[in-house]
This record gives C-alpha cells, sequence and structure tokens, in this order.
C-alpha cells in the first residue's frame, strides 16, 4: 500500500471518529437514546411502560446524575447524543433558552402547574428529615422539629445530607433555609448545620438514608418518599415534616429536536411513558402534578412549599455560591 493511499485511509478514519465524537452515540445508531438523570425505581417504570406498549429493544437507558447530564445538556444542545432527555425541569428551561433544543408535544393529561409544551412531568421529589429511632435512643437524642434544631450542638456529627454541589435534592434543603430565614440569617444558619453534618455530606440524595439506616448518623435530610418506603419496610426509620417547609423539585421528560424517524419515535416513547408509567411513578414519588392525582393521608406533607418564583440554573448557581460560602466558614472555625 503507498504512502498516498495510507494518508487518504487515516484521514477518512479521522473523520469518522470525529464526526461520531461531535455528534454523539444519538448519530450512529437506530436505537432511541434516552439520557437520564433518574433513579433506578424510576428508570424500571420508564423501561416497564415501553417494553409493554411495542418498544422492547428500541431503546438504550442512560443513567447520570443531573449536574452531569445538566453540564452536557448545557454545553452540547441539539447535538447531544440523547434523543430524550428526563431531567430536573429547571434544567430542561435553561437548555431550551440556550439552544432551543427540544420539541413541543402534545400531552394527554392536563398539569396542575403550568408548563411549556416541550415539558412533560414525570415524578416530585419531595424532601424532608428523618431519623433512626434506635439510634437516637442510644445517643440520648430527641427528635428535631425543623432543619434549624439540627443546628444545636447535641447533634454535631449526627447529621447526614446530600451536597448541593452534586445532587438536586441537596436544592431542597437550601431552599427550604433560605425562603424561612433569609439570605443572611439563612447563611449562618447553614453553616452552623454544615458544621454538625461533618463527614456526612453525601454526594447523592439517597446517601443520607443510607448513613442513617446503618446507624453512622442519627439524622438525614432527604428524599421524603424514600424515608417513607423505609418505614414500611420495617426499618427503624422515621421522617419528619421540618416547619420550614416541605419544598420538591418536578423531573420530566423532553424530545430533542433533531428531525426525522427517530424524533417522531421518541416523541411517542414520551407519551406512551406519561400515558403509562405516571400511575406507577405516583406510588413511588407521591407528589401530583397533574389535574386529578391524589395521594393517601398518609403521604400528605405537613408544610408543602414552593420557591417563590420559576426555579433556574442561575438560582442554583446563587444558591450553591451560598452553601460554598457556609462551607468555607466551616472549614476555617
Amino acid at each position: 500500500m503507498s504512502i498516498k493511499i495510507k494518508v487518504i485511509l487515516l484521514s477518512i478514519v479521522a473523520l469518522v471518529l470525529l464526526y461520531f465524537s461531535y455528534f454523539g452515540l444519538g448519530s450512529s445508531t437506530d436505537k432511541v437514546v434516552i439520557s437520564t438523570n433518574a433513579d433506578e425505581e424510576a428508570i424500571a417504570v420508564m423501561e416497564q411502560s415501553l417494553d409493554n406498549h411495542g418498544y422492547k429493544g428500541e431503546y438504550i437507558i442512560q443513567p447520570q446524575s443531573t449536574a452531569e447530564l445538566g453540564g452536557k445538556m448545557m454545553a452540547e444542545g441539539t447535538n447531544i447524543e440523547a434523543d430524550i432527555v428526563t431531567q430536573a425541569t429547571y434544567y430542561l428551561e435553561s437548555a431550551q433558552k440556550e439552544h432551543h433544543m427540544f420539541k413541543n408535544i402534545k400531552h394527554h393529561k392536563a398539569t396542575q402547574d403550568k408548563y411549556p409544551d416541550y415539558i412533560t412531568p414525570l415524578l416530585g421529589n419531595m424532601g424532608a428529615v428523618f431519623i433512626n429511632t434506635e439510634a437516637l435512643k442510644d445517643r440520648g437524642l430527641k427528635a428535631p422539629k425543623s432543619i434549624k434544631d439540627l443546628t444545636k450542638p447535641e447533634y454535631k456529627n449526627q447529621v447526614a445530607m446530600p451536597n448541593v454541589i452534586d445532587s438536586s435534592t441537596g436544592w431542597l434543603v437550601i431552599q427550604s433555609i433560605l425562603d424561612q430565614y433569609g439570605k443572611q440569617d439563612g447563611q449562618k444558619i447553614l453553616t452552623q448545620l454544615l458544621n454538625n453534618v461533618g463527614p456526612h455530606l453525601e454526594s447523592s440524595g439517597s446517601g443520607p438514608l443510607k448513613k442513617v439506616e446503618s446507624g453512622e448518623a442519627a439524622i438525614g435530610i432527604g428524599l421524603r418518599a424514600q424515608a417513607i418506603d423505609a418505614e414500611k419496610n420495617g426499618k427503624p426509620i422515621r421522617h419528619i415534616d421540618p416547619q420550614e417547609g416541605n419544598f420538591s423539585l418536578v423531573e420530566a421528560a423532553a424530545v430533542v429536536n433533531k428531525g426525522g424517524e427517530k424524533e417522531r419515535k421518541a416523541e411517542a416513547m414520551v407519551q406512551v411513558i406519561q400515558k403509562y408509567g405516571r400511575e406507577d411513578l405516583l406510588k413511588q414519588y407521591p407528589v401530583p402534578l397533574y389535574k386529578g392525582e391524589s395521594v393517601s393521608k398518609a403521604q400528605q406533607p405537613k408544610y408543602p412549599k414552593k420557591w417563590n418564583g420559576r426555579l433556574t440554573i442561575d438560582l442554583l448557581d446563587q444558591h450553591q455560591e451560598i452553601f460554598k460560602q457556609a462551607k468555607k466558614e466551616v472549614q476555617t472555625q
């Protein structure tokens, strides 16, 4: 083989590799690529809905963290490998504003709150405090009634919570503190809280519950539904609705605007998940999102609250900076 032919072949290979690195997996497979920040339970419901309604083997699911997937959306726009994205609504709205990357689709149900047509709400994650009743008793601690209670000296190294830099669940904690106490007093309370958290600052929303179930920490801040499930399964866990309020975040599906047959298939898949998966998702994540939905009295929070205004990436950045400053103050103490 001549040197000239070798150069030509190597050039072709390089161009092919460049193409796939730029346009991603979604351009190299006939299957619909679903990039999702959902946890295992939600993914299982999506898979069951799709498999039972004609789409078995027609899709690839790529689980990613909220921050990782959000970063890809903001950086890549319609060049993202995904055909469907399921993600927190504030990321979807920010990515749409930046790139106009999602397609408007028809919905089979009317939502309680107003969402853009490209957003299909799937589930709601609600925050709460939870305790290990046995660990509290062994350590002579009283159950807290509020997040502010957790700043008391007796709870030093006994509290687990998610890191807002890594986990959207962590943002629920920050919202409740800042909404109730304002920026100045809220940052002081957050600093005191992080001082008591110590080694139990977790990178995932489910991390605090695992720490509390094991007894490494007596108290956790995390997802209300997970704590209730642990209670039902006979574990010594009890959830507490903090007086500052139970805030929630909505995760939704959106179809990436790429055109062609895959886009039409992706739209049909989202409609299937909404139509046939929502009932099971509501059982797993008992936050009503659509008109006509309700949950049992045991699942209803005492202090349901919403942030006053639209959740956005810019707002998240502001709250993360407050968190970073509080963490820095803890480290200098």
